[in-house]
């Protein structure tokens, strides 16, 4: 929840800043994103019973009738993309129920009792944990006030873990709509996901959404660095992206001579760990090499050191990078091979190996279990 909202069951006004009328050009109907959440779903609980979803879309849809966000988008939109990355990271049918109407008690004349009533105490407890949270203050530069945030959500994770989860896809998409919000607010709610939500995603190894909770942070803390860091890697972007084939060309075909089946691709970092990088190295972006990482993905343990013999001995490894997190796995539970390499032409990236199971531990987290 981050707009203002006046609806036919509640009402909240906030005469500093009114949602705009214009409806944006890559706006998407409702209903199309609902359909999109449904199919998500069947795919991993193809015999799951969704009509209790379909009351909560449509109970939700009632309750934001005539709300807006500050896009000028029907406020329906946001739960059902909270959802949609809840449905991403294959949760339970009573975890999307609550991430539907996480707003409707905050929001609407909606009530505890009713919702528990409709659907049952579980999604009635998420629901009032989500709102609790929301109802937590947070003071930037405050050290206490932080640790006092991270103690209460930590705290109300203890009781359901599903809640720190909404909370955090509700964050995710608000901040990837936070271009309609004024710099004070984006100022204000990117120090918060970074002090906050990003550190508790990275605790719960939940890696897909804390990157990009980082990453969208700092667009808006440091906005000159960042598009300065956004034309200086799209200058390279081609002959970065040659290297990067021909790497996993040559990674491909010789993992495969040594009867490995795998998995390899290769992506590029995150314009937040590049930041941090150049900041904690003092160093400038073209002074900063290992730009992007190759994946390998194998079905067993033994074929990750297997494969980190074969990549040895086709790369020149650079003293001290390498780490072995499948024998001390990260405090959440990641677990990885990571090598740093010298490349045919000179250029130094890393390798990253590792299981299916641990690849699914590293995106989702505790999610995935």
């Amino acid at each position: 929840m981050e707009d203002n909202k006046m609806g036919q069951l509640g009402f909240k006004i906030d005469t500093g800043e009114l949602a705009t009328s214009t409806i944006p050009e890559d706006f998407t109907a409702p209903e199309e994103l609902y359909k999109k959440l449904i199919t998500m779903i069947r795919k991993y609980h193809p015999s799951d019973d969704i009509s209790m979803i379909e009351k909560a879309y449509q109970i939700a849809s009632k309750a934001h009738e005539g709300q807006l966000r500050k896009s000028g988008e029907p406020y329906i939109i946001h739960p059902i993309c909270v959802c949609l990355i809840l449905a991403e990271l294959e949760l339970d049918k009573e975890t999307i129920v609550a991430g539907m109407l996480h707003d409707v008690v905050e929001d609407t004349v909606m009530t505890g009792p009713e919702i528990a009533a409709e659907f049952g105490d579980e999604v009635a407890l998420l629901v009032d944990g989500v709102t609790k949270l929301t109802q937590i203050d947070y003071v930037a530069d405050k050290v206490e006030m932080q640790a006092e945030n991270l103690r209460k959500m930590f705290l109300a994770m203890a009781k359901d873990i599903r809640v720190i989860l909404i909370k955090l896809a509700d964050r995710l998409h608000n901040m990837r709509t936070m271009q309609y919000q004024t710099p004070i607010k984006q100022k204000e709610k990117s120090t918060e996901t970074l002090d906050i939500y990003a550190p508790i995603a990275d605790r719960l190894g939940i890696s897909k959404v804390k990157v990009e909770l980082d990453d969208l942070s700092f667009k808006y803390l440091e906005p000159e660095m960042y598009k300065q860091l956004e034309k200086s890697l799209e200058q390279g972007k081609v002959k970065r992206h040659e290297f990067i084939a021909k790497i996993v060309a040559e990674v491909r075909s010789h993992i495969a001579a040594a009867g490995i089946k795998a998995t390899i691709d290769g992506r590029a970092k995150h314009y937040f760990s590049i930041y941090k990088k150049m900041v904690t190295q003092n160093k400038k972006l073209d002074q900063i090499y290992d730009l992007f990482a190759v994946r390998i993905i194998v079905d067993t343990e033994r074929d990750c050191y297997t494969a980190l013999g074969v990549i040895h001995e086709i790369y020149k490894p650079i003293p001290g990078r390498f780490k072995d997190y499948i024998a001390m796995p990260k405090p959440n539970n990641y677990q990885s091979l990571h090598t740093t390499l010298i490349g045919s032409e000179g250029q130094p990236f890393e390798i990253q190996i590792r299981t299916y199971e641990m690849h699914r531990t590293a995106e989702y987290g505790i999610a995935a279990h």
